[in-house]
């Protein structure tokens, strides 16, 4: 059992399609206000960026920690999941139009897709059927083991959804994570104002405001749900092979049963 003491390692992890342009503003702009390095790390970082006194933000983006920084008793960890389906909708819809700029993965061709790339085989295929299924199959999959694969029960993390965020438009459950994180008041105060700032409900709720990185990953599903954009067959695969993940995430007490609340008309 990890005894925790004062946080000084303040960490924030994501997965693709979960907030994660949203929370690296909130947290670029907070480290560079608070005079705080920030730093992204990898599993091989080891702790060799964290400083020997001063506070530090480290940052990654599908939530693959170090080990060291995971298991230190001053670190941390501000974790954010979102529900698989939904990342599977706004996945797909954001690689059909991603540029070379964004994710090096869809830009490189591979030779099991004939010497195409992932975004060029995606826009080929004859439906959005079609294009679900051979998302759910790569990119997705990636993104579902790191989310199952993550230890829910590490006492220095917090855990959040990426749905209670996006309901969070007063900011409140937002302000109780950065006083977990272990940030004094004023400074909480001041994450508030960044996190509406750089939300869809605040800051950006006019698209004309959204700097360009922003507008490519904001396909329509932000806000919308699974139920009335997954095709019904879709759905049901998505069942047999991932059912059991949405109930070990805790998104549903059935692995099969959620397909009956599918609105799609196909």
């Amino acid at each position: 059992m990890m005894d925790l003491i004062a946080p000084r390692i303040l960490c924030v992890g994501t997965h693709h399609k979960t907030g994660t342009l949203w929370m690296r503003a909130v947290f670029r702009a907070l480290a560079d206000r608070l005079g705080v390095g920030l730093h992204v790390v990898f599993p091989a970082s080891g702790e060799k960026l964290i400083p020997a006194a001063d506070r530090v933000f480290l940052v990654q983006w599908s939530s693959a920690f170090p080990q060291a920084v995971l298991d230190r008793p001053d670190a941390r960890i501000l974790h954010i999941v979102r529900d698989p389906r939904n990342v599977l909708l706004s996945g797909m819809r954001y690689h059909l139009s991603a540029s070379e700029g964004g994710e090096e993965f869809l830009h490189s061709a591979r030779a099991d897709l004939d010497g195409t790339t992932y975004q060029q085989h995606l826009n080929a295929l004859p439906d959005e059927t079609a294009r679900l299924i051979f998302e759910m199959d790569e990119k997705h999959a990636e993104t579902l083991e790191a989310m199952l694969t993550w230890d829910y029960e590490r006492p220095n993390t917090i855990e959040v959804r990426y749905e209670d965020l996006m309901t969070d438009t007063e900011g409140r459950a937002f302000r109780e994570h950065l006083r977990n994180l272990g940030l004094p008041e004023p400074e909480v105060d001041l994450g508030v104002q960044l996190f509406w700032e750089n939300a869809l409900f605040g800051g950006l709720s006019d698209p004309v405001a959204r700097p360009g990185r922003i507008k490519a990953h904001v396909t329509g599903t932000a806000t919308r749900d699974w139920r009335s954009s997954l095709p019904r067959e879709v759905a049901r695969i998505y069942a047999d092979r991932y059912g059991a993940a949405l109930v070990r995430l805790g998104y549903e007490s059935h692995p099969t049963r959620w397909v009956e609340e599918i609105r799609h008309a196909a």
